[in-house]
């Protein structure tokens, strides 16, 4: 726009210019630049440094990497003290040999715990002081018919009450419970009397909870004949079982408890050794008054 001064003339309006001077060309910003000074990241950069990317100096620092090597290290001790305490008092290395069976075996097994007359030599038979697996030894003992006997005890013992109209499941939970506190108060009293007699014996609490619990095979050969030929075939089917469990209880433990009279191949003589006698019969003799006291009330 032009402007005419006092002379007449023409002239140039004055115009002030936003921003640092210059060269009038280039156009000045809208708003000041205060970015300046600062260091602009570069995004997607690789291997720019310490700076681009903090979690990389804390990887790259020393002290870091030593607090995770003593970490790892912590941990691994952790595990091991305490599979060394659970092997204490729950030994899985050696549940795994007293589960070391066959069908072959099995089948042995239950008829010598039936038909144990005709059975000769009842020693273990062992591999460089270690007892050889019971699949391979019919006379090493075992905790799968245990097991798998009280189990099937419960259940043919919840079909006996069924058939009487007597089934429920707390009774069965009962019988279950009853059962199991029976055999662990038989193990603690036979733990108790080898330690008071001063027995010094290979027997395990292991070898104890089989032993004791071959009996649940004879109870449920009674129960089932009681179901079958009712109360006269349970108690001839009983009396066989109790026989055969106490001669099989007799000639296996005097082998562990009367080991010493045994190896010599005399008679048990003198005060201790009669102890021993006494106590293994009394161990034998237990087992029939069990399976009798678990049994009875099953069969009408």
């Amino acid at each position: 726009m032009e402007f005419l001064n006092q002379s007449g003339s023409r002239q140039q309006p004055n115009i002030r210019m936003r921003g640092p001077s210059g060269d009038p060309g280039d156009p000045s910003p809208l708003f000041d630049d205060t970015s300046a000074g600062v260091k602009k990241h570069e995004h997607g950069a690789v291997g720019k440094g310490p700076d681009e990317y903090p979690g990389q100096a804390f990887l790259s620092d020393p002290m870091s990497n030593l607090a995770m090597a003593y970490g790892s290290s912590l941990a691994s001790h952790g595990k091991e003290m305490m599979d060394k305490n659970l092997d204490r008092f729950l030994p899985i290395s050696k549940l795994k040999y007293y589960f070391a069976v066959d069908t072959v075996y099995v089948g042995k097994k239950l008829g010598l715990l039936v038909f144990p007359y005709m059975h000769e030599n009842w020693e273990v038979s062992y591999q460089q002081d270690t007892p050889v697996a019971p699949r391979f030894d019919i006379n090493a003992p075992d905790l799968y018919i245990p097991m798998m006997g009280f189990i099937t005890y419960v259940l043919v013992a919840g079909l006996a009450l069924g058939t009487q109209n007597r089934f429920s499941p707390e009774i069965l939970g009962i019988q279950a419970s009853s059962a199991l506190v029976w055999l662990i108060i038989e193990v603690l009293t036979v733990l108790l009397s080898l330690y008071l007699v001063t027995v010094n014996t290979d027997l395990t609490t292991i070898d104890l909870v089989a032993f004791s619990g071959y009996k649940y095979v004879g109870m449920i050969v009674g129960v089932v004949a009681g179901l079958l030929f009712g109360r006269t075939g349970y108690y001839l089917t009983l009396l066989w079982c109790c026989v055969s469990i106490f001669v099989f209880t007799i000639r296996t433990l005097r082998l562990k408890i009367l080991s010493e009279a045994a190896a010599e191949g005399r008679l048990v003589r003198g005060a201790k050794n009669q102890l021993r006698m006494y106590l293994t019969m009394a161990i034998a003799a237990a087992q029939p008054v069990f399976m009798y006291w678990l049994t009875f009330h099953l069969v009408r």
